[in-house]
């Protein structure tokens, strides 16, 4: 099988080069567009998280900075990682078949990423695409509700915690299970739920 990461794949032949075998198909964008944000995480661990959000179908992987956040990158190391995230993810969608490749996003600061979630007019997210913007975008916090459908994306804070100005941005808190996850779990937990209640 190969594929164009837009939808568009067709069977073929792997030899030095694919050669296509039968008609090309074409699968419909996912909706409605799903999205998790993560705080920026020590080692390789934001690779981990990327390629298991790319393995669950999510649309949208946004990498932040949080006030409380431990790990952060200068602008050079910045530039240099989308690369390697946006390669991450297209050998990921390559293992699981999937179609459409992600959008992985450069690493923003919080207040950009919550502001573009709620529908912000400059440069806002796909995952802001519902029209109700506070219940389409949600932080991770233990004393939250669950996650249900209205919500489109959630976003995981820092190992420090989430100040109490991030906690009152505007966002639903949810919470993603009983016990307290490392940060790399909660971001991999919170796409495994916005799958299922989307039903994918």
């Amino acid at each position: 099988m190969i594929c164009d990461g837009r939808g568009r794949w067709c069977r073929a032949w792997l030899d030095a080069e694919p050669e296509p075998s039968g008609p090309v198909f074409v699968v419909a964008r996912p909706a409605p567009s799903l999205a998790v944000g993560f705080a920026l995480i020590k080692g390789d661990r934001p690779e981990l998280v990327i390629q298991k959000l790319t393995e669950l179908d999510i649309d949208v992987v946004a990498p932040f900075v949080a006030r409380h956040s431990v790990v952060r990158w200068d602008d050079a190391k910045s530039a240099r990682q989308v690369e390697r995230h946006e390669l991450v993810a297209r050998e990921a969608a390559m293992q699981c078949r999937r179609t459409w490749l992600p959008t992985v996003e450069a690493v923003r600061p919080f207040g950009e990423v919550i502001a573009a979630a709620l529908g912000a007019p400059a440069g806002a997210a796909p995952a802001s695409a519902a029209s109700d913007g506070e219940r389409a975008v949600a932080i991770a916090d233990m004393g939250g509700d669950p996650v249900d459908s209205e919500i489109r994306m959630v976003l995981v804070g820092p190992e420090g915690g989430w100040s109490d100005d991030e906690r009152g941005c505007g966002a639903r808190r949810v919470r993603l299970g009983a016990n307290v996850l490392r940060a790399e779990t909660a971001a991999i937990t919170a796409g495994v739920i916005l799958g299922m209640v989307h039903g994918r």
